[in-house]
This record gives structure tokens, C-alpha cells and sequence, in this order.
């Protein structure tokens, strides 16, 4: 059977590889022998796979050797520890100053945009904190695609007046990734961010070579082999971990759930809450597992609490943009707006939190 040349048959044994090398390989002398072997391997099976054409064996054990060589190889590699970079830190320091300028009516609104946006969360007193907790929320407070998301659903609307042709839908994808990688930059890149990112770089890349099809499973899979390929160490990482599992129920399991409520001609808000259903499920569906065996805990009202807490946070950063824009010369109305929403959502998961 000749190999399907794929990037789910490339992630899948690469991804296996790199997860051995970083649960069961050892230290020391032994870490220089895994590394020179798994070399060795791969160097042989990519001899076989140049023969008369790769089999799906020899192709397999190719990337899962060159998965074990690639966190081998990181592992024993001088760690670099690059300082601040510093239009990144200027842009994160000129957006806490906007915040903090805002003069939002309550504090706790200045600290949980803060929390938001940037991922500082030290405003926030303990209670709030154990709040999100208690609520099934704490994945709101960290920095994770869903942020990310959220700001570039956001530019792509605004900038829909370019319009549709080759050279504004280059433009658009330009300022889209480039806002991207400087968002992720300013906020500290953290896994779940770079994730995001890979996956906005690679859309906008596919949306731009013609007749390209866009396959979401060949994404995810692109997205998870770059970032493996560049930090192998990254998979220890439990926002990695969760942030890839929630990503692989969205792309596996929602499009099925989602499709269990035909979509009609007209708006339904019926349907568009199915869709929130269906995606909290297919997260959930993934997430639980590593969530139960890491912490030995499950939030029972995870899907009350992302149906009314989603839609808020979204609201609520939508609303505070304008706010943060303006700066003095945003009108009250919707600086109050903000704040209100801001409020709501903290009243919501304290509502939540509270249920026995």
C-alpha cells in the first residue's frame, strides 16, 4: 500500500515520537545513545522509503524516529533564553496604561480586562480568582485561543471593506497575522497562543493559494508538527496538552454535533444555541479526561457556565475596544456599557459558583 502523503500520516507518528522521547527517555549518556539511535533509524528508513516508493510502515517508523531525534536533539541543545523584546513590551505597557485610563465605574472591571487581554491576572483579588475556579471558568482567565479568536473574528469583520478581491484579500491577511504575531508576542506566547496562531497563519496562507483546499484535519495536524518540530518540549505542557485536545473535538466531533440541528434561511436563536452546545460538548468531550486524571476534579455546570460566560467575555472585550480606542474621548454610554457587561459576567459566575 503505497503511503497517502498527508499530514495526518506525517503528525500522528511524529507527534507519538516526540511524546516518548519526553515521558521515557532518560537522562545523561543515555540521552546522547536515544539521540545517535533514532538518527541512525531514520537515516536507514529514509533509504527504504526512497526505494521503489514509501509503504505506510517504513513511513510511519520514519517520522516516529525523527520525532524521538527532534526532542533528543532539543533536550540536549544550549537552551536559548532570548530577553524582552521591546516594541513588545512598549505595546503591552502602552495597552495596561489604556486600561488602567479607562476610568471603568468599578475596579474589578479594570482588573479582569486586564486578566483578558494580557493574561495578568494580579488585580484580581482571591475570591474572583476561586470564582472561575468553582464556576468551570478558569480557562477564561487564561490566555488561550479563545482570546486570540475572538480579536481576530473581530479585525476580520473590520476589515471587510476592503472588500474581495486578490490584492485586499492579501492586504487583509497581512494585518491579520501581523496584528496575530504581535498579540502573541506582547502577551508571551504561550502554548495555547501559538497554537492559535499556526492555525490563523496556515488559514490565511491556504486562503491564499488558489484552488487550495482548506481541510481542517490537515490543519491541526500542520499546526501541531510545526510547533512539536520548533519546541518538542512544549508537549509536557498542560495548556499544550488541553489546548490541542479541545482543537481536535472541534474538528473531529462538532461539525456532526453541530449538524444535528439543520441550519434554516432565516436567523434562529434556537440554532445558534445548538451550536454553543455542540462546541462546549466537543471540547469538553476531549479536555475531561486529562482535566479528571490531572486534578481528580470535573465542573459539573461547565455547560451553563461556557453558555452564559462565552457570550459575555465576548461581549464584554468587544465593548471595552472602543473604550481602550478612544481613551478620554469615548463617550459614557458605552464605557458604562463595558462596565456593565463586565459586572454581568462576574455576577453570572458568582451565580454559578454558588449552585450546591
Amino acid at each position: 500500500m503505497v503511503v497517502r502523503r498527508d499530514m495526518v500520516a506525517i503528525s500522528i507518528p511524529f507527534s507519538a515520537g516526540v511524546a516518548m522521547a519526553a515521558y521515557v527517555s532518560p537522562g545523561g549518556d543515555a540521552l546522547f545513545l536515544t539521540a545517535a539511535g533514532s538518527c541512525l533509524a531514520a537515516t536507514v528508513l529514509l533509504a527504504l522509503a526512497c526505494g521503489r516508493g514509501p509503504r505506510m510502515p517504513v513511513f510511519l517508523l520514519l517520522f516516529w524516529a525523527l520525532g524521538i531525534f527532534c526532542h533528543c536533539s532539543a533536550a540536549l541543545s544550549v537552551p536559548l533564553r532570548p530577553g524582552p523584546w521591546p516594541p513588545a513590551e512598549r505595546a503591552l505597557g502602552r495597552l495596561l496604561g489604556a486600561i488602567d485610563a479607562a476610568g471603568f465605574p468599578h475596579g474589578s472591571t479594570t482588573a479582569l480586562l486586564k486578566a483578558l487581554l494580557t493574561g495578568q491576572r494580579d488585580g484580581l483579588d482571591r475570591a474572583t480568582v476561586s470564582t472561575f475556579r468553582a464556576a468551570g471558568a478558569s480557562h477564561i482567565l487564561a490566555l488561550s485561543g479563545l482570546h486570540l479568536g475572538m480579536l481576530y473574528g473581530l479585525l476580520h469583520l473590520l476589515l471587510r471593506w476592503l472588500g474581495r478581491s486578490r490584492a485586499a484579500t492579501l492586504v487583509r491577511s497581512l494585518l491579520q497575522v501581523g496584528f496575530a504575531a504581535g498579540y502573541v508576542a506582547m502577551t508571551g506566547a504561550s502554548p495555547s497562543l501559538v497554537r492559535a496562531f499556526l492555525f490563523i497563519l496556515l488559514n490565511e496562507l491556504a486562503r491564499l493559494l488558489p484552488g487550495r483546499r482548506r481541510s481542517p484535519l490537515n490543519l491541526f495536524c500542520t499546526a501541531l508538527t510545526i510547533q512539536l518540530a520548533v519546541s518538542p518540549g512544549v508537549i509536557t505542557s498542560l495548556g499544550f496538552q488541553l489546548s490541542y485536545l479541545a482543537m481536535l473535538g472541534i474538528v473531529l466531533v462538532f461539525p456532526r454535533l453541530d449538524a444535528w440541528y439543520p441550519r434554516g434561511p432565516r436567523f434562529d436563536p434556537l440554532r445558534r444555541i445548538w451550536s454553543g452546545v455542540a462546541l462546549t460538548l466537543s471540547c469538553q468531550l476531549f479536555t475531561a479526561p486529562l482535566v479528571w486524571l490531572r486534578f481528580r476534579q470535573f465542573p459539573k455546570y461547565f455547560l451553563l457556565t461556557n453558555l452564559g460566560a462565552l457570550p459575555l467575555t465576548e461581549a464584554f472585550i468587544w465593548c471595552s475596544l472602543p473604550v481602550l480606542a478612544a481613551g478620554r474621548h469615548c463617550p459614557e454610554g458605552i464605557k458604562k456599557l463595558a462596565d456593565a457587561l463586565g459586572q454581568l459576567l462576574l455576577q453570572f459566575l458568582e451565580t454559578v459558583a454558588s449552585i450546591p
